[in-house]
């Protein structure tokens, strides 16, 4: 598999999602998102929600997570991704050196 693929997989789940997504939550889930609600008093839970899937996915980014099962699946990184062309592709035959970056993935 490569990035081609994994746009038409990602542009399908995307088309899949839909604008609503019915979720079944479990006793443990239902106790969290009663505490969060009581705490943080959004309008309402969708908005819980959706904070717990953008920090699941900037945790997954900064720490390699989704890269890793990207490479795994599709043998490509968010960054090739983002770009649309392969590390290859971008350094002529190559790969970038592998430093302390801590700033890679900051938002």
């Amino acid at each position: 598999m490569g990035l081609d693929e994994l746009s038409d997989d990602v542009e399908q789940r995307y088309a899949d999602l839909g604008e609503q997504l019915p979720v079944a939550l479990d006793r443990e889930t239902r106790n969290e998102l009663a505490m969060l609600a009581t705490a943080f008093e959004p309008e309402s839970p969708d908005e819980l929600v959706r904070r717990g899937v953008h920090m699941l996915f900037q945790t997954a980014v900064e720490t390699g997570n989704l890269d890793f099962h990207l490479r795994s699946g599709y043998d490509v990184t968010y960054d090739e991704y983002l770009s649309g062309m392969t590390f290859d592709e971008m350094a002529g035959g190559t790969l970038p050196q592998q430093g302390n970056d801590d700033r890679r993935y900051q938002f």
